[in-house]
């Protein structure tokens, strides 16, 4: 049963890690949204939120809601958690979820629009800061520029898979990994020079690490700086530190980056010119967990237009986005 436009929207949150806290944390900021249920894999008895007052159900009774919840937020990893859930859960209810695998999203998209659409429901699909919001301003800046080219660069900020990766090798205890624009591939990308940069010519990598009490720190180095696809085609460094430097000195997510376009206007293209926008975050979770809330309201007011099946950051007017009425963005925005 869709809620009437004026009610708050019912969010449910699928999932309570750190993207979980990030979103019951960012529905306190939106007077027009309201927090009703937590979805867990865990004991619910066992699960400690910072808002105890709101109930918390195993995610096997999920089904037992659809009539109380109108966006349910999926936390879960996109390695194996989304490709399964969002098909599953779009068929009972609107979603937003953050799939963030870039090469399959086409596939995911596909899985969850047919899911959505015959459940008569809305769902989105890989919102967040990248995809999600570099992702829109790629597409602003390429239609503005049409000739020209991209650059994305992430960091300074903690790769949490890379991280992960390290901490199952053979001997590390823990590990924070950083990945780091290199400065000159930036400050030649801004120059308007288009130059050509390599993987490794773009971004280093920067590894802390707690190893076990004799391990051999020469073979975890090694192993961390040849492994493929994480860090064999990148600049690393390791640094090995004590558990109580680590937790002093990199307890925190941030990250960040910057997404470049440069282009040429004019008969001769006579003209350069750069567009850049770029993000400095505190907290990586709580910040994607702030651009999935502002996408909830989203696709609550497409499904009570009767938008139904899979949509992305590209389909969203922006005015769909602000609790602000269009009257008073044409005064205070436009």
């Amino acid at each position: 049963m869709k809620a009437g436009m004026f009610m708050s929207i019912r969010i449910g949150i699928f999932g309570y890690g750190n993207l979980g806290r990030g979103i019951e944390s960012a529905i306190r900021q939106n007077p027009d949204m309201e927090l009703v249920a937590f979805f867990t894999r865990r004991d619910p008895a066992s699960l400690v939120t910072k808002t105890p007052e709101v109930p918390v159900y195993h995610i096997d009774n999920v089904l037992n809601f659809k009539n109380d919840i109108d966006v349910m937020i999926l936390c879960g990893g996109s390695a194996t958690d989304l490709p399964v859930q969002t098909p599953n859960l779009a068929r009972h209810f609107c979603v937003v979820d953050s799939f963030d695998t870039h090469a399959s999203i086409p596939e995911h998209f596909n899985a969850v629009d047919k899911a959505a659409a015959e459940g008569e429901k809305t769902a989105m699909i890989s919102v967040g800061w990248d995809p999600g919001m570099f992702s829109l301003n790629r597409l602003y800046a390429g239609a503005i520029l049409p000739e020209g080219k991209d650059y994305t660069f992430w960091g300074k900020g903690v790769s949490q898979g890379h991280s992960d990766a390290i901490r199952r090798i053979e001997g590390v205890l823990d590990a924070k990994q950083y990945t780091i624009p290199v400065e000159e591939a930036l400050t030649a990308v801004r120059s308007g020079a288009e130059p050509s940069l390599s993987t490794r010519q773009k971004h280093t990598r920067e590894c802390y690490v707690v190893a076990e009490d004799g391990a051999d720190l020469d073979r975890i180095r090694r192993d961390i700086c040849e492994m493929p696809n994480y860090f064999a085609d990148y600049d690393t460094t390791v640094h090995f530190i004590s558990r109580e430097e680590l937790i002093r000195d990199h307890s925190g997510i941030p990250h960040g980056g910057f997404v470049i376009r440069t282009g040429k206007t004019g008969l001769n293209k006579e003209n350069s010119h750069v567009i850049e926008y770029s993000l400095k975050l505190d907290s990586n979770p709580e910040f994607t967990a702030s651009v999935i809330v502002t996408f909830a309201r989203a696709v609550y007011r497409l499904y009570n237009e009767g938008c139904y099946g899979c949509k992305t950051v590209f389909d969203v007017p922006p005015a769909l986005l602000s609790p602000l009425s269009a009257e008073e963005l044409r005064k205070k925005l436009l």
